[in-house]
Protein backbone atom coordinates (compact mmCIF):
# COMPACT_ATOMS: atom_id res chain seq x y z
CA UNK A 1 0.00 0.00 0.00
CA UNK A 2 2.70 2.60 1.03
CA UNK A 3 4.54 1.79 -2.30
CA UNK A 4 1.40 2.48 -4.50
CA UNK A 5 0.53 5.51 -2.75
CA UNK A 6 4.63 6.75 -3.11
CA UNK A 7 4.28 5.81 -6.59
CA UNK A 8 0.80 8.16 -6.84
CA UNK A 9 3.07 10.99 -5.60
CA UNK A 10 5.41 10.32 -7.85
CA UNK A 11 3.17 10.20 -11.14
CA UNK A 12 1.08 13.20 -10.14
CA UNK A 13 4.21 15.26 -9.36
CA UNK A 14 5.12 14.63 -12.40
CA UNK A 15 1.73 15.60 -14.10
CA UNK A 16 1.93 18.66 -12.36
CA UNK A 17 5.25 19.49 -13.44
CA UNK A 18 5.12 18.44 -17.30
CA UNK A 19 1.39 19.61 -17.64
CA UNK A 20 2.42 22.88 -16.43
CA UNK A 21 5.35 23.49 -18.73
CA UNK A 22 3.65 21.93 -21.67
CA UNK A 23 0.51 24.73 -20.73
CA UNK A 24 3.24 27.62 -20.08
CA UNK A 25 4.90 27.13 -23.46
CA UNK A 26 1.43 26.03 -25.71
CA UNK A 27 -1.39 27.97 -24.42
CA UNK A 28 -0.05 30.48 -22.26
CA UNK A 29 2.82 32.31 -23.77
CA UNK A 30 1.12 32.36 -27.05
CA UNK A 31 -2.22 34.33 -25.55
CA UNK A 32 -0.37 37.09 -24.02
CA UNK A 33 1.65 37.44 -26.84
CA UNK A 34 -0.78 39.98 -27.46
CA UNK A 35 -0.64 41.64 -24.51
CA UNK A 36 1.57 45.42 -24.17
CA UNK A 37 5.46 44.86 -22.71
CA UNK A 38 4.83 46.01 -19.55
CA UNK A 39 1.76 43.73 -18.51
CA UNK A 40 2.92 40.70 -20.27
CA UNK A 41 6.04 40.23 -18.49
CA UNK A 42 3.79 41.45 -14.84
CA UNK A 43 2.31 38.76 -15.85
CA UNK A 44 4.69 36.12 -16.43
CA UNK A 45 6.39 36.71 -13.66
CA UNK A 46 3.23 36.58 -11.27
CA UNK A 47 2.98 33.04 -13.20
CA UNK A 48 5.80 31.84 -12.95
CA UNK A 49 6.12 32.72 -9.46
CA UNK A 50 3.64 30.72 -8.62
CA UNK A 51 4.24 27.37 -11.09
CA UNK A 52 7.63 27.91 -9.82
CA UNK A 53 6.69 26.69 -5.99
CA UNK A 54 4.66 24.60 -7.27
CA UNK A 55 7.73 22.74 -9.46
CA UNK A 56 9.85 22.85 -6.62
CA UNK A 57 7.27 20.82 -4.35
CA UNK A 58 6.83 18.42 -7.16
CA UNK A 59 10.52 17.93 -8.20
CA UNK A 60 11.31 17.38 -4.49
CA UNK A 61 8.68 14.67 -4.16
CA UNK A 62 9.78 13.25 -7.41
CA UNK A 63 13.25 12.48 -6.42
CA UNK A 64 12.04 11.60 -2.49
CA UNK A 65 9.62 9.09 -3.73
CA UNK A 66 11.81 7.86 -6.57
CA UNK A 67 14.84 7.09 -4.23
CA UNK A 68 12.68 5.51 -1.82
CA UNK A 69 10.97 3.28 -4.26
CA UNK A 70 14.08 2.17 -5.43
CA UNK A 71 15.42 1.48 -2.23
CA UNK A 72 12.66 -0.39 -1.32
CA UNK A 73 13.12 -2.67 -4.63
CA UNK A 74 16.78 -3.22 -4.39
CA UNK A 75 16.01 -4.29 -0.45
CA UNK A 76 13.62 -6.59 -1.49
CA UNK A 77 15.77 -7.81 -4.04
CA UNK A 78 18.83 -8.44 -1.88
CA UNK A 79 16.65 -9.41 1.26
CA UNK A 80 15.55 -12.49 -0.95
CA UNK A 81 19.58 -13.92 -1.96
CA UNK A 82 19.62 -11.83 -5.20
CA UNK A 83 21.54 -8.87 -6.33
CA UNK A 84 19.73 -6.24 -7.59
CA UNK A 85 21.33 -4.35 -10.86
CA UNK A 86 18.80 -1.15 -11.63
CA UNK A 87 17.40 -1.84 -15.07
CA UNK A 88 18.91 0.64 -17.63
CA UNK A 89 15.52 2.26 -18.42
CA UNK A 90 15.20 3.10 -14.74
CA UNK A 91 18.78 4.82 -14.23
CA UNK A 92 18.25 6.70 -17.56
CA UNK A 93 15.21 7.62 -15.92
CA UNK A 94 16.90 8.69 -12.65
CA UNK A 95 19.54 10.17 -14.54
CA UNK A 96 17.22 12.46 -16.95
CA UNK A 97 14.86 12.90 -13.50
CA UNK A 98 18.05 14.16 -11.58
CA UNK A 99 19.20 16.70 -14.61
CA UNK A 100 16.15 18.30 -15.08
CA UNK A 101 15.98 19.20 -11.35
CA UNK A 102 19.18 21.17 -11.84
CA UNK A 103 17.73 22.21 -14.71
CA UNK A 104 15.03 23.55 -12.85
CA UNK A 105 17.23 24.76 -10.57
CA UNK A 106 18.77 27.10 -12.62
CA UNK A 107 15.87 28.59 -14.18
CA UNK A 108 14.44 29.30 -10.71
CA UNK A 109 17.53 30.50 -8.84
CA UNK A 110 19.08 32.39 -11.11
CA UNK A 111 17.23 32.71 -14.48
CA UNK A 112 14.06 34.12 -12.77
CA UNK A 113 15.13 35.68 -10.15
CA UNK A 114 16.80 38.24 -13.08
CA UNK A 115 13.85 38.44 -15.01
CA UNK A 116 12.23 39.42 -11.62
CA UNK A 117 14.79 42.68 -10.79
CA UNK A 118 14.65 43.61 -14.79
CA UNK A 119 10.38 43.62 -14.29
CA UNK A 120 10.27 45.53 -11.05
CA UNK A 121 13.22 47.83 -13.04
CA UNK A 122 10.78 48.47 -15.35
CA UNK A 123 13.44 47.13 -18.03
CA UNK A 124 11.49 45.37 -20.22
CA UNK A 125 14.32 44.64 -22.71
CA UNK A 126 16.25 42.69 -20.16
CA UNK A 127 13.20 41.21 -18.81
CA UNK A 128 12.09 40.08 -22.31
CA UNK A 129 15.70 38.42 -23.04
CA UNK A 130 16.00 36.52 -19.40
CA UNK A 131 11.97 35.31 -20.04
CA UNK A 132 12.86 34.21 -23.61
CA UNK A 133 16.20 32.46 -21.87
CA UNK A 134 13.46 30.81 -19.35
CA UNK A 135 11.75 29.68 -22.44
CA UNK A 136 15.03 28.27 -23.87
CA UNK A 137 15.25 25.98 -20.86
CA UNK A 138 11.91 25.06 -20.11
CA UNK A 139 11.30 23.92 -23.67
CA UNK A 140 15.00 21.55 -22.88
CA UNK A 141 13.47 20.49 -19.45
CA UNK A 142 10.10 19.57 -21.37
CA UNK A 143 11.90 17.60 -24.02
CA UNK A 144 13.77 15.54 -21.09
CA UNK A 145 10.21 14.85 -19.54
CA UNK A 146 8.51 13.80 -22.53
CA UNK A 147 12.36 11.39 -23.10
CA UNK A 148 11.47 9.85 -19.58
CA UNK A 149 7.99 9.10 -19.93
CA UNK A 150 8.51 7.58 -23.99
CA UNK A 151 10.83 5.53 -22.03
CA UNK A 152 8.66 4.79 -19.04
CA UNK A 153 5.74 4.16 -21.32
CA UNK A 154 7.69 1.83 -23.85
CA UNK A 155 9.63 0.21 -21.05
CA UNK A 156 12.44 0.94 -23.30
CA UNK A 157 15.48 -1.60 -21.81
CA UNK A 158 18.73 -2.42 -24.13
Amino acid sequence: MLYATLKTLHVLSIIVWIGGMVFAHFFLRPAVAQLEVAVRLRLMLDVLGRFFRAVLAASLLTLATGVWMLGRVAKQVVQSGGSFEMPLAWTVMAALGVAMVAIFVYIRFALYKKFGRAVAASEWGAGGAALAQIRTWVSINLGLGVLVLLITLLRWSA
